[in-house]
């Protein structure tokens, strides 16, 4: 066992964790963070997506030690300061972007990484950036509707027939 430490939401935190504990893994037993779903184990699914300095990665499929030191972002942390939801995340209340819930936090974690990127994606951006990300649910209609709303776009002429 080593202890691991790293700023994690904002704050600095340290565990131990053994060498091929998976960052899913540090965060989930570690440190309390259940936030963060592990869905498939095999980083297809998008269900653990975090962001480690400033980038989404699958969580389930990074090892803890590599994120010794980074900053890590999860989705306990996408909140405004005083525990309010962030837009993102009211626009995926608002808009029915989520139904089990399971996918939400790496769909959300994912949307905010792209809207980082791209401040006011197309459709078609969204579903391309979301790709790796899988939702057994909603058909993903709701989840662009949600994402293009909190980009603070139009969605009442969203041109896309539900899947």
């Amino acid at each position: 066992m080593t202890r691991l430490s790293m700023k994690v939401n904002g704050r600095t935190v340290s565990a131990e964790a053994e060498g091929r504990t998976l960052l899913s893994a540090f965060l989930r037993q570690g440190l309390g963070l259940t936030g963060t779903h592990v869905g498939c184990d095999t980083g297809q699914c998008g269900a653990c997506v975090v962001h480690v300095d400033g980038k989404p990665v699958k969580s389930c499929n990074v090892l803890a030690m590599d994120t010794a030191d980074a900053e890590v972002t999860t989705i306990e942390g996408m909140a405004n300061a005083d525990g309010s939801l962030s837009v993102l995340q009211q626009a995926f209340q608002d808009h029915h972007g989520l139904q089990c819930g399971f996918c939400t936090p790496g769909m959300v974690m994912s949307a905010a990484a792209l809207l980082e990127e791209n401040p006011t994606p197309s459709e078609a951006e969204i579903r391309h950036y979301l790709e790796g990300n899988i939702c057994r649910c909603t058909g993903y209609h709701n989840i662009v509707k949600a994402v293009m709303a909190a980009s603070g776009q139009d969605v009442s002429q969203l041109g896309v027939a539900a899947e």
